[in-house]
């Protein structure tokens, strides 16, 4: 990432309260904001899914044949903390679940963390989908509370409309694991946007004008 806080401004610091010490340093604090067109504009980027073994500097390498453009990736995606912002390998994932539930297992009959997310629920829901003879199709997930899941009766239904057309509503109920919601939230970041390489110099050289 050196180039690119090559690109920040310089100011002075001093570095003790005593002393009349002045150094000259990069501007941390400077912030650049990319132009929200050229997020927005479908034609400016592809979507890609993260794979385990991926990082910001392997992808800036793949599609852009440089590893320090790796904050285009982060900036486009305003992936503030690409440690948290990123999706964890599955052992990674394992080791975090155990270590964030070992405190609710129960360690004395050797259960771990991960047996626990694993055998407890997280929350309820009921899905409810409607079909129409046309090919419509159309699904709402709804979170709801332990005894509404229980007393949720799932059933499917056609009607007959006075046109011919039919209409199918099915309602199904589910619940979801600890395990199973933090496997869901860590796949909600693997889909990002990648800027097409075509746009690089651009947008290098928006920053140098911003930030000069």
């Amino acid at each position: 990432m050196s180039k690119y806080f090559s690109y920040f401004p310089t100011t002075l610091y001093k570095s003790s309260d005593s002393g009349n010490d002045l150094n000259l340093v990069t501007n941390l604090m400077t912030r650049f904001k990319m132009q929200e067109s050229l997020k927005t504009n479908s034609a400016a980027y592809t979507t890609y899914s993260i794979k385990d073994g991926d990082t910001p500097e392997i992808l800036a390498y793949k599609f852009y044949g440089d590893v320090e453009y790796h904050w285009v990736i982060l900036t486009y995606n305003n992936l503030l903390d690409p440690q948290f912002n990123w999706p964890l390998e599955e052992r990674t994932l394992n080791r975090y679940i155990n270590s964030k539930y070992e405190s609710l297992a129960d360690t004395a009959n050797n259960e771990t963390g991960l047996i626990w997310s694993r055998s407890n629920i997280h929350s309820y829901y009921k899905e409810l989908t409607t079909v129409t003879s046309k090919n419509f199709s159309h699904t709402q997930i709804i979170q709801i509370d332990a005894p509404t899941y229980a007393n949720t009766v799932t059933a499917t239904s056609t009607i007959t409309l006075t046109s011919g057309d039919s209409v199918t509503k099915s309602v199904v109920k589910g619940s979801k694991t600890y395990f199973q919601y933090e496997y869901g939230v860590n796949e909600s970041l693997r889909t990002i946007k990648l800027l097409k390489p075509e746009f690089i110099f651009a947008l290098r050289d928006e920053l140098r004008r911003t930030l000069s």
